[in-house]
């Protein structure tokens, strides 16, 4: 007995007061101690967590009272709307107080370059700093003291114990001074650090919300309205309350609420939020209609399909959220790091403290100094910005260009790519083959075979079958439901029509089932030679199987196919086609999209079930593979690639089992997704090498002496800014091919 496939829980909670990555690391920590969770991922760029748990009573309290005993507050998704829908001024106030208040400060250092001496009074620079240190300061205490009781580090505390140490130096050197002198303090110091860490991170969430624009995009196609057809006639109801099987209208210009079948009326659709692909697309009876995308000039009644989490755009908007509240790789070694980072930093400042102390014989205040610059510059924030920056910004823009990135993790390897393996039929040829030729044995009746097939195929969803339909209806031939029909994965099929028993499928399995193909051998392989997929059909008689006719069906290449294969190898990446016709058929259809078969770039005759093993084996010394499908026979192979990349217009199976999906049938979009990560990627290296050089530049500098605490603040709050900054040139990204083709709305 099958049991059935369950999924276990999750949540996501955002987290207000993170700061940097030791924050992220402390946070995940805590989550993972809850009784039932199975993981736990936090991200420093959203402020959320992602956690899976098994079910249990009250778990999402639970967790949200680990978040706050670990000294972090937990936001509800409101919370967490209202923040990415701030102002870009908000949060500024306690900045703006800090300038004020800091301004004089700094004033007599500016004069002193000038040989002014502007030195204000002892009590002025009491009055001035004491409530910048320890009202608009407060956060670093509070953030700190909960640091300390977990019994670990953070950004907080550095910026807390360093500023402290300034403020609390000026204030014994202003009360041990000898009555009429002016000794001088460091009060500008602590007020300046503080300010600028301030203003370091409301710089930084300005730029976190231009990172989630694309989400906010997204949302924003949802309609709040629907006109629904109820008992009274047609009505304005909320979209929360549609359900599946109401009638809606929508009127010439209107966003479609939900996803549904066109029930009356004929349209056309702009689809570009979905696909990327500008041009409007008709719609008749009958035809899918996708919430989300925008109806042309005829009013329209639709028959939902699907509502809420359920639609296609909650779908899009649920992978792209994914893909960002995902961690790659790459950042669990940052979060190792950052979790040793703060108590080697307080390390370092203590040495630094004691060496000016005892070797250099310094006074105490420029020890202090010395020490507190070291903490100050060491902050970790840029540390903990750096990968999910880049993978927000990287993931957001891909969306905008139809290209759904759902897995971190498939994003850090897709610019390793050397090989990309397609499935042929729907994904490098259009996948409407049509049946070119049907070729009977002497004296069969042409037309009662093509009448038998098409009756035995009109329950199939096969390409090839629904050719054969489509070829009989052609002639206005009428037909009938075949009896006990039965599929062979990768062969075939039979069944009986009007009291006859027929098979039709492949060569191969013709072969493999004893049927004489000679009367009809040459016949086929010139039609192999074409370029034609030949399939065969038996009928089974007294005297065994009998070959009755041949089927010769063609395809057409994709447009921009052939470009979009040349534009991989440019890449220097090496192209492959996988198909189940025979080899003559594949190479030529290969030769006509610019493949080499003679270069092993054509593998043919592959069974959909050895299409995983096949990428099994060209991943052997050390390739790092892609594969490109569209069906539910490619979704084995999709998982068992380095990298899956799904075409939207396939099945909902292959898309569950790729990590990247395409929203349209654009082979380009491949070389644009694998460009899209390699630049991705990128940033993040260029992030992480800055976040590490600053420190590694900066400690040894600040330990010497050569920097005071004002400049190593304004450096670490530059820091952060530089990394956000950096991630978000990615926005400016246009697809290699396809460059002109972006969602409304989402830049």
């Amino acid at each position: 007995m099958n049991t059935p496939e369950t999924t276990s829980p999750s949540l996501d909670i955002g987290i207000g007061g993170m700061t940097c990555a030791s924050c992220s690391s402390r946070v995940e920590r805590a989550l993972k101690k809850v009784p039932g969770v199975q993981d736990a991922t936090v991200n420093l760029a959203t402020e959320s967590a992602r956690i899976t748990f098994a079910a249990g009573e009250q778990m999402e309290a639970r967790l949200r009272r680990a978040v706050r005993d670990a000294g972090y507050e937990p936001r509800t998704p409101a919370q967490m709307d209202a923040a990415d829908d701030a102002s870009p001024w908000a949060g500024f106030a306690p900045v703006a107080i800090g300038l004020v208040l800091s301004a004089p400060l700094v004033l007599p250092m500016l004069g002193d370059l000038f040989g002014q001496h502007w030195m204000l009074p002892a009590w002025v620079q009491f009055m001035l700093a004491t409530p910048v240190q320890f009202i608009l300061g407060a956060r670093f205490y509070k953030a700190g003291w909960h640091a300390l009781l977990a019994l670990t580090g953070n950004m907080d505390l550095l910026v807390a114990i360093g500023t402290t140490a300034g403020w609390a130096l000026s204030m014994w050197l202003w009360l041990t001074a000898a009555p009429g002198t002016s000794p001088h303090l460091y009060f500008e110091g602590s007020a300046v650090v503080v300010t600028l860490v301030l203003l370091g991170k409301f710089l930084e969430a300005r730029a976190k919300r231009q990172t989630t624009t694309a989400i906010r995009a997204l949302h924003a196609l949802r309609p709040d309205v629907a006109h629904l057809i109820g008992l009274d006639g047609e009505m304005e109801v909320p979209v929360a309350e549609v359900m599946v099987g109401d009638r809606i209208v929508v009127k010439p210009g209107e966003r479609f609420p939900v996803d549904g079948a066109l029930l009356e009326g004929q349209t056309q659709v702009d689809e570009s939020m979905l696909t990327g692909e500008p041009l409007p697309v008709p719609r008749e009876p009958g035809d899918k209609l996708t919430g989300g995308s925008i109806n042309g000039e005829g009013r329209v009644v639709l028959q939902v399909t699907a509502v809420g989490s359920e639609t296609v755009l909650s779908r899009i908007i649920r992978l792209v959220e994914d893909a960002q509240a995902a961690k790659a790789p790459i950042q669990r070694l940052v979060d190792q790091v950052a979790a040793v980072f703060v108590p080697v930093v307080l390390v370092v400042s203590l040495v630094t403290l004691l060496t000016w102390l005892w070797w250099a014989g310094a006074p105490f205040e420029t020890a202090v100094i010395h020490a507190v610059a070291v903490l100050v510059i060491a902050c970790p924030c840029a540390l903990g910005l750096a990968t999910p920056a880049a993978i927000m910004a990287g993931t957001g823009v891909a969306a905008k260009y139809g290209i759904l990135i759902k897995d971190a993790q498939a994003l850090e390897l897709a610019h390793k790519v050397d090989i990309v393996a397609f499935d042929k039929t729907g994904t490098l040829t259009l996948g409407r083959p049509i049946l070119t030729a049907l070729v009977p044995v002497e004296g069969a009746d042409e037309a009662e075979l093509l009448m038998a097939a098409a009756s035995l195929q009109s329950g199939s969803e096969h390409p090839l079958a629904r050719a054969v339909v489509a070829a009989a209806k052609a002639k206005e031939m009428t037909f009938g439901a075949p009896d006990n029909v039965r599929a062979v994965p990768g062969r075939g099929s039979e069944g009986e029509v009007d009291g006859r028993s027929f098979l039709i499928g492949s060569l191969r399995w013709m072969e493999e089932l004893g049927v004489a193909l000679r009367p009809l051998a040459a016949r086929a392989t010139e039609l192999q030679q074409q370029g034609a997929t030949v399939s065969a059909m038996a009928e089974r008689t007294t005297d065994g199987l009998v070959l009755r006719a041949l089927m010769a069906f063609g395809d057409e290449p994709k447009p921009g196919a052939q470009a979009a294969l040349a534009a991989l190898r440019a890449r220097g990446i090496k192209p492959m086609m996988i198909s189940g016709d025979n080899r003559g058929a594949a190479e030529a259809m290969a030769r006509r999209l610019g493949l080499r078969p003679e270069d092993g770039e054509v593998m043919a005759e592959v069974l959909p079930g050895d299409k995983a093993a096949l990428v099994a084996k060209l991943k052997q010394g050390g390739k790092t593979v892609a594969m490109v499908g569209d069906g539910v026979n490619d979704a084995p192979a999709l998982a068992a690639a380095d990298v899956g990349l799904a075409m939207g217009n396939g099945t909902d199976v292959a898309m569950h089992a790729a990590g990247i999906t395409l929203m349209r049938g654009d082979v380009g979009l491949v070389a644009a997704a694998l460009d899209i990560s390699d630049r991705t990627v990128a940033k993040i290296r260029q992030n992480l090498f800055w976040a590490f050089a600053y420190n590694v530049a900066g400690i040894p500098l600040a330990a010497l002496g050569y920097l005071n605490p004002v400049v190593a603040g304004a450096a670490m709050a530059l820091s952060s800014v530089s990394v956000m900054s950096n991630a978000l040139l990615l926005k400016r990204w246009r697809p290699p091919v396809c460059a002109d083709r972006q969602l409304p709305g989402a830049g």
